[in-house]
């Protein structure tokens, strides 16, 4: 969501801490400085410190306006990022770094195609067939791009004798210098085929197209599965997992550009998809408020629990609330779900109450919620590996698969209650530890 406001200190409170990119701009309207960052309140705030270098002050001398598109990622904002220097030439894009040029990231025009990082001088003198960039940050850059090769192995080498080093951690896999010396025609060209689609893969990513990549490799997921050729289709349901690690899912940064309200527009759609699965068994006036619930343990010691809650489809911490349980055993998740549970039916008049409360688990779970709560919120439970929604219909339990934007909210819920778990979980394990060896 793209908001404007003006330079001044005391505009940093209002700033979002997500995601996303800015833009300083002058008292004409001319844009200064495009930046990115995973918190943009951190980041926009460092720019009012006393301590900032000569060229950033003057900078900031300057501008009189800055603006913020908030995105779902730091790789969206990576990307966006570099397409809005390439198409705004903003001053100090280049006076605010070191004497390098920006990096770039080229795919060469070869038999095997190279993924390369390049600066500005070495564009000229390799064959390319598509260049990436200017990125601005070329750490992340890099980091983003080992993070993918583990994803769609690739070759950064020229054509060799043997196999490369990196053939032996998978991170060039099928490697060309093997490809090319296979002597049986069809493996040698199925090869280069599963070759080559990691290029393309890749540069779909980089183009801001993740949504078709994710589908494509679904679908051979399937056909796999159709095949009975299960260890195949595992090995694209991993592939699937790591690229959602990597790219966090969902839309294309070009789609920023042209709407700049659009993580906004997408939190809408799934509260709207969601509402629209859950009012056809439950009654849900509305989703503004959602509240999830997990339990952290590790063999039944020091157990915690979470609740987050979400506000129009984001999180919103000022409501979260850890929990150490102390009246069940560790071990046992649908008696620690009971106790957390009840200790928060205590607080409706003061933390407020949800229009839908998830708790992470199965049918168990689900049935020691509704004990406690049934009568007061509606209460579904997600089932953690196959990622199907429980309800409790007339003393029936109704499974239900939820669509895709649906369900997107419901696990980014259940993954942030579940980080929030174990974040209160190892401080009380660390805490323990300490104990320990002091009195040793």
């Amino acid at each position: 969501m793209e908001k404007k406001f003006k330079v001044i200190k005391q505009e940093i409170s209002k700033v979002a801490t997500q995601p996303g990119v800015y833009i300083f701009y002058d008292k004409s309207g001319v844009s200064l400085y495009v930046g990115k960052s995973r918190n943009l309140r951190l980041r926009v705030a460092s720019y009012f410190g006393k301590h900032i270098a000569p060229k950033t002050k003057a900078m900031m001398e300057q501008a009189t306006d800055f603006s913020l598109i908030i995105v779902k990622s730091e790789f969206e904002a990576l990307l966006l990022e570099a397409n809005l220097v390439k198409k705004l030439m903003p001053k100090y894009n280049s006076a605010l770094k070191d004497d390098k040029s920006p990096l770039y990231i080229g795919i060469t025009k070869e038999k095997y195609p190279r993924i390369l990082t390049l600066r500005q001088t070495d564009l000229l003198t390799n064959s390319l067939r598509e260049v990436f960039g200017p990125f601005i940050d070329g750490g992340s850059v890099k980091l983003i791009l080992r993070r993918l090769r583990r994803v769609f192995s690739y070759c950064t080498h020229k054509l060799g004798k043997r196999a490369c080093i990196e053939a032996q951690i998978n991170l060039c896999k099928p490697c060309p210098n093997v490809i090319d010396k296979l002597t049986n025609q069809e493996s040698q060209k199925k090869a280069r085929e599963e070759y080559l689609g990691n290029i393309t893969s890749i540069r779909k990513i980089l183009r801001g197209k993740f949504p078709s990549v994710r589908i494509g490799l679904q679908a051979k997921m399937k056909e796999y599965s159709r095949k009975k050729e299960f260890e195949l289709a595992m090995q694209i349901h991993n592939q699937i997992k790591m690229l959602d690690y990597v790219v966090e899912q969902r839309v294309g940064s070009e789609q920023y550009l042209k709407n700049p309200n659009l993580l906004e527009d997408i939190r809408g759609v799934e509260a709207s998809a969601l509402h629209k699965a859950l009012s056809k068994h439950l009654k849900v006036s509305e989703l503004v408020r959602i509240e999830c619930f997990d339990i952290a343990h590790l063999a039944g010691s020091y157990p915690t629990a979470s609740m987050v809650t979400f506000v129009n489809g984001e999180p919103e911490k000022k409501y979260y609330r850890h929990f150490r349980l102390r009246e069940t055993k560790g071990n046992d998740d649908v008696a620690s779900m009971r106790e957390v549970l009840g200790r928060r039916a205590k607080h409706f008049s003061t933390w407020g109450k949800p229009d839908l409360l998830i708790v992470d688990g199965g049918k168990g779970q689900l049935n020691a919620a509704l004990d406690i709560l049934g009568d007061i919120v509606p209460i579904i439970g997600l089932a953690k590996r196959e990622e199907i929604v429980y309800m409790k219909i007339n003393s029936e339990f109704v499974s239900l698969r939820l669509d895709r934007e649906a369900l997107w909210l419901i696990q980014r819920l259940r993954d942030e209650s579940h980080r929030f778990a174990r974040r209160y979980h190892h401080k009380l394990v660390s805490v323990n530890l300490l104990k320990r060896k002091n009195n040793q």
